[in-house]
Order: structure tokens, then sequence, then C-alpha cells
């Protein structure tokens, strides 16, 4: 085994990637290029372990990954290092010696995934690669209730899009939070859901139906049938990929 095991933390806007995921050429992925250019400054072979894998368009603030090396330059050397042959679309925030035994992906306790929408009759061209754009009218305080009903264990089977890996679909969300704030001067709206771990499209799939109680066409009633459920089948088309963020990762 090689004698270091370094951790990171990763940024990046995904607009331009087809997820984090590694992928064959000509699919551009950001793990692709992060062991690429990761390989230069540590003269050997990187391979990545990453705390999620993000899909095509999502983007992130707080990625963890790790890998072995037994390159030797210094940590506090690295995002600088990595400045001059990153994409600018592609930061290495920080970077840390972690034990041999830590994992970015299972060692990961859990999560804070960000979703914004941005309202108002025209489209932001500042916020536009980062927020979903919404014309009609929200009623804000009808989904901070939808989202409260989703707080603590439960089943998220209806929000588990076909796909993913067979893994249980119980998980706990800790918080689920929206709140208006100004970007750029655009009217924004946040959602923070804070959980033990997300499933395929499960913060996606929540913003959507989060969504339709806004718009009032479904109840808070009808939100919690659908949730009790379990059926996908209920829950309307997963929101846009460009507005949701890996915020953090938690790993005690």
């Amino acid at each position: 085994m090689r004698r270091r095991n370094i951790a990171l933390l990763i940024a990046y806007d995904g607009t331009n990637y087809n997820g984090f995921q590694r992928q064959n050429p000509p699919s551009r992925a950001i793990q692709n290029i992060l062991e690429e250019r990761l390989e230069k400054i540590f003269g050997d072979t990187i391979e990545l372990a990453a705390s999620g894998r993000t899909d095509s368009g999502v983007h992130a603030a707080g990625q963890v990954v790790n890998f072995f090396t037994d390159g030797r330059i210094e940590v506090e050397k690295i995002p600088l290092a990595a400045s001059g042959i990153l994409p600018g679309d592609i930061v290495v925030k920080k970077a840390w010696e972690v034990d041999k035994n830590f994992s970015a992906r299972h060692s990961a306790k859990s999560k804070i995934y960000s979703y914004k929408i941005q309202r108002g009759e025209t489209l932001n061209p500042f916020t536009a690669r980062f927020a979903r754009h919404i014309r009609y009218p929200l009623d804000v305080e009808k989904m901070s209730d939808a989202l409260k009903i989703l707080e603590g264990t439960h089943d998220f089977s209806a929000f588990k899009a076909a796909g993913g890996p067979p893994v249980s679909p119980v998980r706990t969300i800790y918080r689920a939070e929206i709140f208006p704030e100004e970007i750029f001067g655009a009217d924004i709206l946040t959602i923070k859901i804070h959980s033990t771990g997300f499933l395929y499209h499960m913060a996606r799939n929540i913003v959507a139906a989060v969504t339709e109680v806004g718009r009032q066409r479904i109840t808070l009633k009808d939100f919690e049938e659908i949730f009790e459920s379990r059926d996908r089948g209920r829950v309307p088309a997963t929101a846009p990929a460009c507005g949701l963020c890996l915020e953090k990762v938690f790993y005690d």
C-alpha cells in the first residue's frame, strides 16, 4: 500500500461535465480531470474515492475525495499547485493527510445538499448556471411545511429514481428548510437538506414535489400521502440538475 492517504476538499461548477464519476472519452467527468492533473503533481497514478457521485450538471462547494500516493508534496502546497493545472471550474480548496482507514465515501456520516430557485419574470444571467428559474408565484410557507414532514427517519422510496444502486431506502433527515436570499441581485429561494445519505435523485425529486406544493398544485395532505405511498410514480418530474449543490460532508 502507498504510504500516504490524502484528502481534498473540492469545489466545482458541474455545468460542463457529465457528473463526477469517471467516464470513457469523449465524455468529460470531474474525476477524470482531477486524476489526470493530480498525477502531474504527485508523480504516480491517482485513483480517487469521493463522498458522493454528483450527477451531470450538479455542482459542489464541499465535495471530499481521498487517494493513496507515494508523492512527497506537502499538503499545504497542494491547493496552489492544483490551481495552476486545473480548469477554472474545478478548485482544490483544502488538502490534508488522513489515517489509512479513512474513506471519503464510507467514512461520511451525513451530507448537506442545497437547491436554488431563482424567482422573477426574467432570468438572471449571473445565477443561470446555478439556479432553476421559476416565473410563477410560490407559497414559501407551504413549501417549508412540506419539508418539515420529511424530517426524521423514514423510507424515502417515493423520491428514489430508477437506476440507482440497490440500497436501503431508509434515511434520516436532520433538517430540511427553505429561505430567501439575494445573490447578484437575483431573488433566490434556497432549499437545504441535511441527511445521513441521499438516494439516487432523492434531493431533486424532493424539490420537484415541494415546488408543486408551492405552486398549490398539490396540498400538504397530498404531499404527505405521496411520501407515505413510497410510489415514485406519484412524484412530479425530477427537478433540473443546475440548482443542486453538494454543500458539505460531515465525518463526525
